[in-house]
């Protein structure tokens, strides 16, 4: 726009739903310059996504907003089969087994709340009403375009969505399939004797799963319904009735009637040719909603492209792209999982359960591992640390005596290393910045002894419960707390990663 203001910035952010801030609130606390930008004309008051999912909430609690989320959500970690008038099935297994985790559940809370809650504690404005129009992309900057500001930063991340502006203008393949499924999604308080329970209800009809319950905040019912009929509210409550029944169903106020096209697409690249450009969120895949996995993947792109970005800025370029070495197989193995997901509905229950099980690394999130022997993600097995997983919330001992969770020691602004035992773990000069350094000790002798004299109390953490074999020297935690190195040479892995 001919005369428009210009910014400069680090990073310039285009949209602001969950993705969008969650990335700002990062980009923030890392200390870099951010503007992030929304088309819409406010923030979303009602609908879309409904759970955090294990994952989400390890990253929202190093957030510092999980606790009055929690306040306000409905924890839930079972699943069950309604048909012929009774609970036929309940299963919870798929999150009691995950290992190391704090969060074995769903917490079940509507978008709104949760972008409510990134906003507040981002200390930068969201300038809404903001269309964009074009990025340039030079090789040490882009230029966006918007229709009542320029922006000039070093990095943009296109969160605008699945029509995502910033992908079109960069013309980007959105791949994929649109399967023909339309369903309708009413949130909606009732009036019922159906026994009420806070669980994720599946219901079956001859032999058909098309109506879905989630449990939400505040007594709301989230209300998924698959109609061969014409997609209106009140067919849709007749359905509910029909999958209810025998029960009474009536539906005193509804906040939000919607319906949603399934559709199955991926970006066939997450960035612009110079690398300057990401997309992130559903601008770089959008998916069917079963399974929750939309709001959860967009959280888990921008904690891993955000540190990306952070040490792009510091001259570390080539860090940047393993962006989407990692998370586009992931998005593509969640897409593949949604999709057996939605078009199981047409099947029984118990077969819906069945692919639910197969697929929980994806569904909790607690499962999903990043491939090996990269740049970002190296060495071998050493349970209960796993290169490429998620890193293990491992209760220890501080040197003082008091108690402390891994995830309560971890900071997104640093590689965090545990030196096990006091071995020698030689931190290249140029990683020294960017990493946190701990002693774990795996036995109090050792605890008591040289540890606490070498490298003192106040960065000794004791763990008791697992003994790690004698070749790990060196354990390092990924600013996006997944591990990515287990082994005799943490340093080599170290300059690895700090070397373009």
């Amino acid at each position: 726009m001919s005369g428009s203001p210009t910014k400069s910035v680090d990073i310039t952010i285009i949209g602001a739903g969950p993705t969008g801030l969650a990335s700002a609130v990062l980009a923030r606390q890392l200390g870099l310059s951010v503007c992030i930008v929304d088309q819409g004309d406010e923030p979303l008051k009602v609908g879309r996504a409904d759970a955090l999912n294990s994952r989400t909430q390890d990253y929202f609690d190093m957030l510092g907003i999980l606790p009055s989320l929690q306040e306000l959500g409905l924890k839930c970690n079972t699943s069950s089969t309604f048909a012929n008038g009774e609970f036929i099935s309940r299963q919870s297994h798929w999150w009691t087994s995950l290992k190391h985790t704090t969060y074995p559940n769903f917490l079940m809370l509507g978008q709104p709340v949760i972008m409510q809650h990134l906003a507040k504690i981002l200390d930068i404005p969201v300038i809404y009403r903001s269309q964009l129009q074009d990025l340039i992309e030079t090789e040490d900057k882009v230029t966006a375009v918007l229709d009542n500001m320029t922006i000039e930063s070093k990095y943009v991340i296109g969160a605008d969505g699945a029509r995502s502006k910033a992908r079109q203008i960069l013309k980007i393949p959105f791949e994929g399939t649109k399967p023909e499924m339309v369903w309708a999604v009413l949130d909606t308080f009732l009036d019922t004797d159906f026994p009420l329970c806070p669980e994720i209800i599946t219901f079956q009809v001859d032999g058909q799963a098309r109506v879905s319950w989630i449990p939400r905040e505040r007594g709301l019912a989230r209300f998924y319904i698959l109609l061969d009929d014409e997609i209106t509210q009140e067919n849709s409550e007749k359905e509910i009735r029909k999958f209810l029944a025998p029960y009474r169903v009536e539906f005193p106020k509804t906040e939000w009637f919607s319906t949603f096209e399934i559709k199955e697409r991926l970006a066939r690249s997450y960035f612009s040719p110079g690398g300057r450009i990401a997309l992130a969120g559903d601008a770089a895949h959008v998916h069917a909603v079963n399974g929750g996995q939309g709001l959860n993947t967009g959280i888990s792109d921008a904690f891993a492209l955000v540190w990306r970005l952070y040490l792009g800025t510091k001259g570390y370029d080539s860090l940047v792209k393993t962006y989407e070495l990692e998370r586009r197989h992931i998005a593509a193995d969640v897409l593949s999982v949604a999709a057996k997901l939605v078009r199981s509905t047409l099947r029984t229950a118990t077969e819906y359960v069945e692919i639910v099980e197969k697929n929980a690394a994806y569904i909790t999130g607690g499962g999903i591992q990043y491939l090996r022997d990269t740049k970002t993600v190296s060495g071998a097995d050493a349970d209960p640390f796993v290169p490429g997983y998620r890193c293990p919330d491992l209760t220890l001992t501080r040197g003082d005596g008091s108690r402390v969770r891994l995830y309560q020691i971890l900071k997104y602004s640093s590689f965090t290393v545990l030196r096990v035992n006091n071995a020698e773990v030689k931190i290249p000069e140029a990683a020294t910045p960017f990493c946190d350094v701990w002693n774990l000790v795996l036995d109090d002798k050792t605890a008591n002894g040289h540890a606490e004299v070498q490298e003192g109390a106040s960065k000794r953490l004791t763990y008791n419960s697992i003994p790690l074999p004698e070749w790990v020297h060196g354990v390092v935690i990924r600013p996006d707390a997944y591990v990515g190195y287990v082994g005799e040479d943490a340093g080599q892995y170290l300059s690895g990663i700090f070397q373009n």
